[in-house]
């Protein structure tokens, strides 16, 4: 600024100045209005010596006419005196211009405010490379960038904290550093000696800042320190009472509290770490972290539990937005209600969270806090079984305590969501407990039954099925769905039932009609009420309706409308799932390019994740590969399908994938290693579960199994071969219509047969074919 202040730039340092009435002449000496510095001098001694004159007046006198910038440097601790003086000068002094540096502003006229950011990352790691090379030559950020990014990071940019972590580097790696942030207080102490002794440890520096701070403001700055991811002013106010409000605003001011504005537009506040952990010490000391951890679980289990009803609407996307945004807080409130073992405030907690991780495909973190909250309470479902009453009301409708049959209620909820998880961890639900478990809890309820008809009591329902009852899947969803339009206020309970029914239905083309008239009474209901996640599994159904019916192109609207309401709603993963479906019928109503293209998208996007979409996006793709000549690459889908989700231990889908590798092997002329596959995949399909979900199973596998006979080298072969094939017809369920993939396969395997027999031959044996059982046409294989 020399050019534009002719009479120059003038240092004043406020940092040794103890006594606030010394800081004018501290000003007058530092810009050379007296020739003798008196060192360490009080404010008596100061004023004595200025010629009988008040040195703020001699310090206007001196700058009236100049046109100068005076830095006033480190006000924080004597902010007052330094605002007056200040003050007093820019109104007397035109030509002046005052730049102040402290951890809050002065608070004068005038007064422009530039916020000083941590460092942005690259600057910092130039920082962290400059002095470490300082204290350890030949150091380079380059050979450990991870653990030097995530010192920078942790640190949060700030530059003396990453000096005295430099300095660290003369006896540890920047990987030990990184390993012992938990403790930087100890760490990083290793200052300059001829630096302030506030700036020659971590320690010190918020030593300082803490010394400056009024009673309020530390209470405040100290219960701050139990939030995760910042918190908002209600919450603040909440945790540390009503002075929250002055004094977050002065430790924002003070530096001490990050203020920014959140996506909603409301101002959120967070500590930077290394105050966070000083904070949570100074709480701990005052004997205070239990109180606050208690206000801040109630807190964020209210917020969970209100916020939940608003998932099921017009406000949905809001909510979704709400939690996401206290999702760190809600995970803190978690861990204070296991640590305290309180079993009530944590099943609130999980019943209120259970539909949010649903939309958000979140089942890992599902199944850790279910099980984590249910080492706190009893297992409901040990023998001898305890039949439930019905409940109307959702358990989380009214804060805890919960008393009685809700009490009983909630705690089988929390069960049915971590049992709703157990596609990530189906080796533990093989073992004799578990599936003695299965079966328990498919005794406890009856068809019909309120909690049944909503999360997380619906996974009764694959209770049921998993343990030999899906022959009472149909009666189960029928007496849900009456119950549901008999009930008042269950308009959105009845929506999911319906999609429900739909999406069972839609497993069989003699049902499929039925499927898609549910599925458009749901779409109606769902879009009534504002319901996006909703109305894309209400079009998801119809398209599944209209995809067993053979009308690709409809089914491929509303997959494409589907996937429209789930971005909307940022729900990757059901996002992931309808695109898989689309990909499909894209393929089968002949847009193969475009069908191929999206399912291979699907498949990158899941690749380390344990999505729903992964696998149906893995079959299609394979089963298309594989018809068109691409067996090896086939080959590697199932593999990775195999390996990523062990679902050899999930008989049905086992099933599916033995019957797609069995047409792999027969089309690569492994005639024995195809028909061993058809012979298991056989045998699973005798499976009640599978008989309900995929009843067309042993028709496609004795498809792959005639096509293996057509290539087993003679013509009695190649006559068991049509016989098989013409069972494989025989035996498809009543209506269904053959995909194009089915159809494909189909023509395939005749075409093979026919390559070995004559007409009359083939005739001959396709009419005898015709009348066997599954068990007759097994024996062939």
């Amino acid at each position: 600024m020399r050019d534009s202040v002719r009479d120059g730039v003038w240092l004043a340092e406020l940092a040794p100045v103890d006594d606030p009435d010394a800081v004018p002449q501290a000003v007058l000496t530092a810009i050379g209005a007296r020739e003798t510095v008196l060192h360490g001098a009080g404010a008596e001694g100061m004023r004595a010596v200025v010629d009988g004159h008040d040195p703020l007046d001699r310090l206007v006198e001196h700058c009236a006419r100049r046109r100068m910038l005076i830095v006033l440097d480190n006000c924080e601790h004597v902010v007052d005196a330094a605002a007056r003086l200040a003050e007093r000068l820019l109104a007397r002094c035109p030509g002046l211009t005052v730049l102040a540096t402290s951890r809050e502003p002065l608070g004068v006229p005038g007064e422009l405010v530039r916020p000083v950011e941590p460092l942005p990352e690259p600057v910092a790691l130039r920082l962290f490379a400059d002095r470490g090379a300082a204290a350890r030559p030949g150091f380079r950020v380059e050979d450990d960038p991870e653990a030097c990014a995530e010192i920078c990071r942790r640190l949060d940019g700030l530059p003396l904290a990453i000096e005295l972590a430099a300095a660290r580097l003369r006896m540890l790696s920047p990987r030990q550093i990184a390993d012992r942030l938990d403790d930087r207080f100890r760490l990083l102490t290793s200052g300059s000696r001829t630096v302030l002794p506030r700036q020659q440890t971590l320690r010190a520096v918020v030593d300082w800042s803490w010394d400056l701070l009024d009673a309020d403001e530390r209470d405040v700055l100290a219960g701050l320190s139990v939030f995760a991811g910042g918190c908002d002013l209600a919450a603040a106010e909440a945790v540390c009472g009503p002075v929250a409000l002055e004094a977050v605003g002065s430790l924002v001011d003070k530096s001490l509290v990050v203020a920014a504005p959140s996506a909603d537009g409301t101002m959120r506040y967070r500590l930077l770490e290394t105050v966070a952990e000083y904070a949570a010490e100074r709480l701990a000391e005052a004997g205070r972290r239990t109180e606050a951890e208690r206000a801040h679980l109630t807190y964020y289990r209210e917020l969970a539990r209100t916020t939940d009803p608003l998932l099921r609407g017009p406000r949905q996307r809001a909510a979704i937005a709400r939690i996401q945004l206290e999702y760190e807080n809600l995970r803190t409130a978690l861990r204070h209600a296991v640590a305290a073992r309180d079993e009530q405030e944590a099943l609130c907690l999980v019943l209120s969270l259970v539909w949010f991780w649903q939309m958000r495909d979140q089942r890992i973190e599902a199944r850790t806090w279910c099980r984590e909250v249910m080492t706190l309470g009893p297992d409901p479902f040990t023998e001898p079984v305890r039949r439930a009453e019905p409940v109307w009301e959702r358990c989380t409708e009214n804060p805890p305590p919960y008393t009685g049959e809700l009490l009983n209620e909630a705690r089988r909820g929390l069960h049915l969501a971590h049992m709703a998880c157990m596609d990530t961890e189906l080796d533990a639900w093989q073992s004799p407990e578990a599936l003695a478990k299965l079966r328990t809890v498919a005794k406890v309820y009856s068809p019909g039954m309120p909690q049944t008809c909503r999360a997380p009591g619906m996974v009764w329902f694959f209770a049921v099925m998993l343990t030999g009852g899906a022959e009472r899947m149909r009666t189960i969803v029928d007496a849900n769905v009456r119950t549901c339009r008999e009930t008042p206020g269950f308009e959105w309970e009845l929506a999911g039932a319906l999609q429900w029914r739909a999406n069972l239905l839609a497993n069989r083309s003699a049902w499929a009609g039925d499927a898609a008239r549910d599925a458009d009474e749901a779409l109606a209901l769902y879009r009534r009420l504002g319901d996006d996640w909703g109305t894309a599994e209400a079009l998801s159904a119809r398209g599944e309706a209209r995809e067993r019916k053979g009308a690709y192109q409809e089914a491929a609207l509303d997959y494409r409308a589907a996937v429209e309401h789930a971005e909307r709603l940022g729900a990757r993963a059901q996002t992931a799932v309808l695109s898989a479906r689309l990909g499909s019928v894209l393929m089968e109503s002949g847009e193969l390019e475009e069908g191929e293209r999206l399912l291979r998208e699907v498949v990158a996007s899941q690749e380390n994740t344990h999505s729903e979409a992964m696998p149906a996006a893995r079959l299609f793709l394979a089963c298309w590969l594989g018809l068109t000549g691409r067996t090896g690459e086939a080959r590697e889908q199932l593999r990775l399908l195999r390996e990523e989700f062990r679902v050899s231990n999930f008989v049905v889908f086992d099933a599916v994938i033995l019957c797609q590798e069995a047409l792999l092997d027969a089309l690569d002329g492994r005639e024995e290693e195809a028909l061993g596959r058809v012979r298991t995949a056989i045998r699973h399909a005798e499976d009640p579960l599978a008989e309900a979900v995929t009843p067309q199973l042993p028709s496609i596998a004795l498809t792959a199994g005639a096509m293996a006979l057509a290539r087993a080298g003679s013509g009695a072969r190649a006559a068991d071969a049509a016989r098989a094939l013409a069972a494989a017809d025989a035996l498809l369920p009543t209506g269904h219509i053959l995909s194009g993939m089915e159809q494909r396969a189909r023509t395939m395997a005749e075409e093979r047969i026919r390559e070995a027999l004559d007409e009359r031959a083939y005739r001959a044996a396709y009419a005898e074919g015709g009348g066997l059982s599954l068990v007759e046409a097994t024996a062939l294989l």
